[in-house]
């Protein structure tokens, strides 16, 4: 499995839908400068984390209470010698009810151990995941964890 994309995995007790309304509404889970519109079908936004991160997300794949899945349109990681990585990846969010309660499976297709910011990329990720968007799911609390640096692992 050379090309095993990054995945992880949260479980909440809310409901799909307020999973669903957590996980668009991405100002209140991730740090950085955010542009443009992230909840409906063909929406588009960029990223920005100082000079270090930049992308644009176009949301291809919308399912209410089901799945997110954003297209990575353009993208400038700057601490990696090839600064489009991420161009062309796809980020999925799939929420489905585990044992009463509702999982979040996140998946970056693409981002795979292959490539140089997988190590920084994927913490980062995992720290979004299972700190902040878990955060804002169940307490409501709209605050994206530190600002992430690739110094610090995080992007």
């Amino acid at each position: 499995m050379n090309n095993q994309s990054f995945t992880t995995a949260i479980l909440v007790d809310q409901s799909p839908e307020e999973v669903f309304d957590a996980i668009t509404n991405v100002r209140g889970w991730w740090s950085g400068e955010i542009a443009g519109q992230s909840a409906i079908l063909n929406d588009e936004f960029t990223y920005r984390f100082k000079e270090f991160h930049y992308s644009k997300q176009k949301l291809i794949e919308v399912i209410p209470g089901k799945k997110i899945v954003w297209l990575v349109t353009d993208s400038q990681i700057n601490f990696v010698k090839d600064k489009s990585e991420w161009k062309g990846t796809k980020i999925s969010f799939e929420i489905a009810k585990k044992d009463n309660k509702t999982q979040v499976r996140f998946t970056h297709f693409g981002l795979t151990p292959q490539i140089e910011c997988f190590d920084a990329c994927s913490n980062a990720w995992s720290e979004y995941i299972k700190d902040s968007l878990r955060k804002l799911i169940v307490n409501g609390n709209i605050h994206p964890t530190e600002k992430m640096t690739p110094t610090n692992n995080r992007v």
